[in-house]
């Protein structure tokens, strides 16, 4: 089992005697920096993000999915991708003082054109993401991978992930094909998912139409950001958010460009009496109840944006590890000097209104 924190400077108690002498050396502002990159305290306290954007790269996912993995990089895919370990996730925790990653598989998914593949290997990588949260406690949990577009297959598995293995939510990506969360296909899932106020977890991936619109642009640059706007419209306007509202949805990055489009969707839709009627208490009011997190967007424009339409509660850490070092979030976030109310929130409090079982524990 691996040490809840850092073997970092900062990991070990520092006491007022130790930092005085660290002050009179001249020393204080670089232990007070590296504390602050591990989000340790000068009293010893451990380390305390919760990371709910951070993936797991199991090796039955990787035998089946590696070369799909490989095709949707388009060039750019770092080598701690397909060399992921739970070693290489704990090292990467502790460097950062992060006490707590919830785990999910990311784009692609599992479902690649057989039904019954896709749920073994959704029950398979379920399987081993509750072996690694009960090897390793309190340092991770897990969103379950669902078989979708299989809806059969998504409701069994989706009760047996919950029921059975306990899991802290499910992950859904934002289309499966060329259908987005909204679609009629959907509802039973997300039916069975308001009954159980359950946690969902959206991840973006590239639709079927949209991958080579400009052959010379990585569709990952801007399909990826659209694909969670699409999603979270197609929730929108299908009423989903008003009629499952005991879901508790997080939605990646930041939004994706939802804040910078919430503006133009909100005035454009009051004038479509249809539209309208489907958002009864008002686009603003449906989209602010929602949870954010904020994997590559921990940066001055995205953050402004999504600061302007959701107050600080929504807004959660995530990282993308592996595709991306937790180091840029926790970089990122410092240089913002958003209030220290806010940081903690960022970092760890709003979290535990998901996931309050991390208020005990090594978490």
């Amino acid at each position: 089992m691996s040490q809840p924190w850092s073997s970092s400077a900062c990991a070990a108690t520092v006491t007022r005697r130790q930092f005085l002498t660290a002050l009179a050396a001249s020393g204080a502002n670089l232990l007070l920096a590296d504390c602050a990159l591990h989000g340790i305290g000068l009293g010893g306290d451990p380390p305390r993000r919760i990371d709910v954007h951070h993936h797991i790269l199991p090796p039955v996912y990787l035998a089946e999915a590696r070369e799909r993995i490989i095709a949707q990089g388009q060039g750019f895919l770092p080598e701690r991708v397909l060399q992921w370990t739970p070693e290489a996730a704990l090292a990467e925790l502790d460097e950062t003082g992060t006490a707590t990653a919830i785990v999910s598989i990311s784009t692609p998914g599992v479902s690649f054109g057989d039904l019954q593949a896709a749920r073994h290997l959704a029950r398979a990588c379920n399987d081993y993401a509750a072996r690694l949260a009960s090897d390793h406690p309190g340092r991770f949990g897990f969103f379950a991978v669902l078989p979708l577009p299989d809806v059969e297959g998504a409701l069994r598995e989706l009760g047996y992930a919950l029921d059975v293995l306990k899991a802290d939510g499910v992950g859904f990506l934002t289309s499966y094909g060329d259908r987005w969360l909204g679609d009629d296909r959907f509802t039973p899932v997300l039916d069975e998912l308001d009954q159980r106020k359950a946690v969902v977890y959206v991840h973006p991936t590239g639709p079927n139409c949209c991958r080579e619109l400009i052959p010379y642009v990585p569709y990952v640059f801007t399909e990826l950001p659209h694909d969670t706007t699409r999603a979270i419209t197609s929730l929108l306007f299908a009423g989903a958010f008003g009629r499952f509202r005991a879901i508790r949805f997080i939605f990646s990055h930041a939004g994706g460009t939802l804040p910078m489009v919430v503006g133009r969707i909100a005035r454009q839709s009051r004038a479509m009496p249809t539209l309208a009627a489907r958002v009864p208490r008002g686009v603003e009011y449906e989209l602010q109840r929602l949870y954010y997190e904020i994997a590559g967007s921990a940066n001055a424009p995205a953050m402004a944006a999504l600061r302007s339409l959701v107050p600080p509660s929504q807004v959660l850490f995530g990282s993308d590890f592996p595709w991306a070092r937790l180091q840029a979030t926790v970089e990122g976030l410092a240089e913002l000097r958003l209030p220290s109310s806010d940081r903690r929130g960022i970092e760890r409090e709003n979290a535990l209104t998901l996931f309050p079982r991390l208020r005990t524990g090594a978490a």
